[in-house]
């Protein structure tokens, strides 16, 4: 966490887009131009950067409805028993009070430890106490045997320069200390950190070093990027040959604080942050917090209305399939992400941070057909305090496929907007997704993995655990968008190769438990079986767990592997 020094605030207005969309060849592009390529997939879409630093609060703040369509990813909540009072509101946003939320909505959580202090810079008191907080905290969470989503202890917080070196002694002593106390309780629970405030080489140098020796290096390696995203692929890259010069494994990446205070409000600036966060390979990145917690950053006002910023993460959310590669002409101008869901045969772009007329090229796309229908929406920089009901429709035009590819002028951009190109075949598209890729999912305790014989070439494996605790069971969220309250009919792939029949638990909506029977399959991660069963949803979003294990279900039997779940 870190408090604003200023009262800075973006609170900018989109320029009104009424020109509609030109087909434009290449030569003909005009300002910047943002590649995408779609026959260059790179990674599941698992909305990495869609997160926030105490992003909810206590009695179901931000509502549900405004948190389901964002996919989230992850959260960043303070420890249980929290102290900390952001900003001088009341303590707030219990990792354990607000985990059933969390978990109706698909997000695992971060606990940041050092929250248990109410002031900020922390207020160290004494070794003694500090231990005796890590022993009441760890306990509390290893008690609270209905909470599953925990994917995380985060021991501190910007030690750079919030940990007090003359009372405490040095971080990295600290820290091992820390880390032992926290494994001689919980064995399982991934330790994060160290959390600096910025990416430094030569303190990640010294840390990873002793961490290494002392047997303590963190199973996810964090920093923050609070202010300025052309640096992230730098970062990245350099942290990587950092590790390997040091021998170490590559570890899982967090960034779980992004976006300062004049940014995190600005959607195009945010479709910059998200799309090198994106292309850089993290697992995840969580919005910074500024102001209040409970509004997942500012995204929501008066718990159940999207501001502008919101639906830039509600473009991302909508994304499936497999993230495709971006190419910026250069990192400070415009940028964006895009996603290609080659079961519904649907491009999405969402782009922005440059303004005038600029080009999205789009290439690969030769499987949607000789024309296809391309659909320009934006979203403008509201700010945290005024809701927008609806993205703009700037217009919707027929383009002909030339070699496989498009250009899209976007004329009158604003930098602080983002905008969402959706391309389809214009024959159209099922009216609703029906296929939900298991990697695309909320996965817990289990592996994404690839496959070439795997619908989008991923899988979900290693859907090992059932354990009397639940902390570390093993199962995968789908999070799904149905146009009626109806029984629908849910087919399942899936791999068994043990042999004999596997079971699964099914639970939707926090409902009642089935058993799902996975016949024997010929091989692991070879996939074509399916087998099918009846779910009534709601109108609307979803939640569909398959699971080991999972409270209140008295567990699966053998091992299945996941390919994708489709709603008919």
């Amino acid at each position: 966490m870190r408090r604003p020094r200023s009262a800075v605030l973006l609170s900018a207005l989109a320029v009104s887009l009424t020109t509609a969309l030109v087909p434009l060849t290449p030569a003909g592009a005009a300002g910047a131009t943002l590649t995408v390529n779609v026959a260059q997939p790179f990674r599941p879409v698992t909305h990495v950067a869609a997160g926030g630093l105490y992003g909810l609060a206590e009695n179901g703040r931000p509502a549900d409805s405004t948190l389901l369509p964002l996919k989230l990813n992850s959260l960043t909540q303070p420890a249980p028993g929290v102290g900390q009072r952001p900003n001088g509101q009341p303590p707030g946003g219990d990792s354990l009070l607000v985990a059933p939320q969390a978990t109706r909505v698909g997000a695992g959580e971060f606990i940041r430890m050092p929250d248990i202090y109410p002031n900020f810079p922390y207020g160290w008191v004494s070794w003694n106490d500090w231990l005796a907080k890590v022993d009441t905290m760890v306990r509390a969470r290893l008690n609270a045997t209905s909470v599953t989503n925990v994917i995380g202890w985060e021991l501190w917080n910007e030690p750079d320069w919030t940990w007090n070196t003359s009372a405490a002694g040095s971080f990295n002593d600290g820290w091992t200390r820390t880390y032992r106390a926290v494994r001689a309780l919980d064995s399982t629970t991934p330790i994060v950190g160290p959390s600096t405030s910025y990416y430094n080489r030569s303190w990640l140098s010294s840390f990873l070093s002793s961490a290494k020796a002392t047997g303590t290096l963190p199973d996810v390696i964090c920093w923050h990027e609070l202010g300025d995203p052309t640096a992230i692929a730098a970062h990245i890259a350099d942290y990587r040959a950092l590790e390997s010069s040091l021998g170490i494994s590559p570890r899982r990446i967090s960034i779980n604080e992004y976006a300062a205070t004049s940014e995190v409000d600005v959607p195009g600036r945010i479709a910059s942050y998200v799309a090198k966060l994106e292309r850089g390979g993290v697992e995840s990145a969580h919005r910074a917090f500024w102001y209040e917690y409970g509004t997942l950053n500012g995204l929501v006002v008066n718990n159940s209305q999207p501001t502008g910023t919101w639906w830039l993460y509600k473009w991302y959310g909508d994304m499936a399939g497999r993230m495709v590669t971006t190419t910026p002409a250069t990192q400070t101008g415009l940028d964006g992400f895009a996603s290609y869901d080659a079961t519904r045969k649907i491009v999405n772009v969402v782009f922005g941070n440059e303004s005038g007329t600029n080009t999205v090229r789009v290439t690969g796309i030769g499987a949607l057909g000789s024309s296809v229908r391309v659909t320009l929406q934006s979203t403008p920089a509201s700010g945290r305090f005024t809701a927008v009901t609806a993205p703009t429709t700037v217009s919707t035009s027929t383009y002909t496929v030339s070699n496989g590819q498009i250009s899209v002028s976007v004329p009158n951009m604003s930098a602080t907007s983002a905008y969402n190109l959706v391309i389809q075949p214009v024959s159209g598209v099922p009216s609703y997704q029906q296929r939900y890729e298991a990697e695309n999912a909320a996965v817990f305790r289990a592996q994404r993995l690839t496959s070439s014989s795997a619908s989008e070439g991923g899988y979900v494996g290693r859907i090992d655990n059932n354990t009397s605790t639940h902390s570390t069971d093993s199962y995968v969220d789908f999070v799904v968008n149905v146009p009626t309250a109806r029984a629908y009919t849910m087919t399942i792939g899936y791999a068994n190769a043990t042999g004999a029949t596997a079971t699964q638990g099914l639970a939707y909506n926090g409902g009642a438990w089935t058993t799902v029977s996975y016949p024997p399959t010929a091989a692991w991660g070879q996939f074509g079986a399916t087998v099918g069963t009846t779910v009534n949803l709601r109108a609307g979003y979803n939640v569909i767990r398959l699971a080991k294990g999972s409270p209140n279900f008295a567990g699966g039997t053998g091992y299945a592997e996941l390919d994708y779940i489709q709603l008919t």
